[in-house]
């Protein structure tokens, strides 16, 4: 392999022992005076829209910019801005026609019911009870939770549990001016 001629400016060492001969503003100014109108036909031929083109081979030119000191001007940077501004439109026409795509439903918010008059209702007469029937109310009938996890959870006793499920349903009944059936199912109460 032979090795590149020496030619003015400045050299730095990449990847290794390649030599790669460093882009200077002025060289950089250059290649964008003498590419850039090129760039934009190529890419425009790619991608069919004019604007996105220039858009497009501007912000390869932008990157490039960053990147000029790793840039080897042997090399053909004018390629390298090409592939980016191809990337780029790419990119956007990916972005665009995702855009257009009817949006996926299980991204949606789902729509929030507007409480009915019972829930309300319930609403009030559970705001009227200690906090501690009140939470015990709450996780075992309306999350599931067994009488030993709220134990464990709340800290307290398994009797007491029971104790402030057993008031908490006895004033809400009355609150909610229904009977207490006490009909609680034996397993999950023993669970």
């Amino acid at each position: 392999m032979s090795r590149p001629m020496a030619v003015p400016g400045r050299v730095s060492v990449a990847a290794g022992d390649a030599r790669v001969r460093e882009m200077d503003a002025d060289e950089f100014d250059a290649l964008y005076a003498r590419s850039f109108r090129r760039l934009v036909a190529q890419i425009y031929a790619m991608c069919g829209n004019f604007a996105e083109a220039q858009d497009c081979v501007q912000e390869a030119f932008v990157r490039a910019w960053d990147r000029r000191r790793v840039l080897d001007r042997e090399q053909c940077p004018e390629a390298w801005v090409r592939t980016v501004a191809y990337r780029l439109a790419v990119s956007r026409w990916r972005r665009a026609q995702r855009a257009l795509r009817p949006p996926d439903r299980s991204q949606l918010p789902r729509p929030v019911p507007e409480p009915d008059a019972s829930r309300v209702e319930l609403m009030r007469a559970l705001d009227q009870l200690p906090a501690d029937q009140r939470r015990a109310i709450v996780l075992f009938h309306l999350c599931d939770v067994s009488i030993r996890d709220i134990a464990v959870e709340t800290g307290a006793p398994v009797g007491t549990v029971k104790a402030r499920l057993s008031r908490g349903r006895a004033a809400l009944a009355g609150l909610l001016a229904v009977s207490d059936e006490g009909s609680v199912d034996q397993e999950r109460a023993d669970g």
